[in-house]
């Protein structure tokens, strides 16, 4: 059921002046990757470099959300794309209060990623892959999930019985299982100023 009788109304402070007041702009740092690839560990550090460097931001990350905004919310296809939807809009929302909005998810397929990116203004959606070997990231196994898909006990799991569909065009590859936390980092950081979103 969709809602009905409604009106959008417009704000007289606009996304451009609240990127004025910040000094910064505001895109959408979208990390994508198979689970264990290092999106929430690289999200959280970037996110701290940012507020070190006094820029205003905020990280959403997919077991985080999954405590509260979409808590009824499984793994089906269906669901997953409900995920993202849901994030798209609220990372959407966030980069129009002026925040640079870190995302963590592992978003494996191309169509919802895209779809996120239609809602933003133009390069507003810089999308990182955070690209690791199956082999790495089952190594890691920093939940004990992979173990758990391997053994049947979790269905429908990205890599093993579900698939990860890689980015064709990403703004940005992160080759985690070559390059260090601090050289990951540095390479996002150095992506944002390098293509002027801040000057920190």
């Amino acid at each position: 059921m969709k809602s009905t009788n409604i009106t959008w109304h417009d704000s007289k402070v606009t996304k451009e002046a609240r990127q004025k007041q910040k000094g910064h702009k505001s895109p959408v740092i979208w990390f994508t990757g198979l689970s264990g690839s290092g999106k929430s560990t690289l999200s959280v550090e970037v996110e701290k470099a940012l507020y070190e460097s006094n820029i205003h931001s905020y990280r959403l990350d997919g077991d985080n959300v999954r405590h509260g905004l979409n808590k009824n919310l499984g793994f089906s296809p269906e669901d997953r794309k409900e995920n993202i939807r849901r994030i798209g809009e609220v990372a959407n929302l966030m980069s129009d209060a002026g925040l640079v909005t870190l995302t963590a998810f592992i978003s494996p397929y191309r169509e919802d990623r895209d779809e996120v990116r239609e809602l933003m203004d133009e390069k507003e959606f810089i999308e990182v892959y955070v690209k690791c070997s199956l082999e790495e990231a089952e190594k890691r196994d920093p939940k004990g999930l992979y173990k758990k898909a391997r053994s049947g006990e979790i269905s429908g799991f990205t890599g093993i019985d579900a698939p990860y569909e890689e980015p064709n065009a990403p703004e940005l590859v992160v080759e985690t299982d070559q390059q260090t936390l601090e050289e990951s980092v540095a390479s996002v950081i150095n992506y944002l100023r390098e293509n002027d979103y801040i000057d920190a």
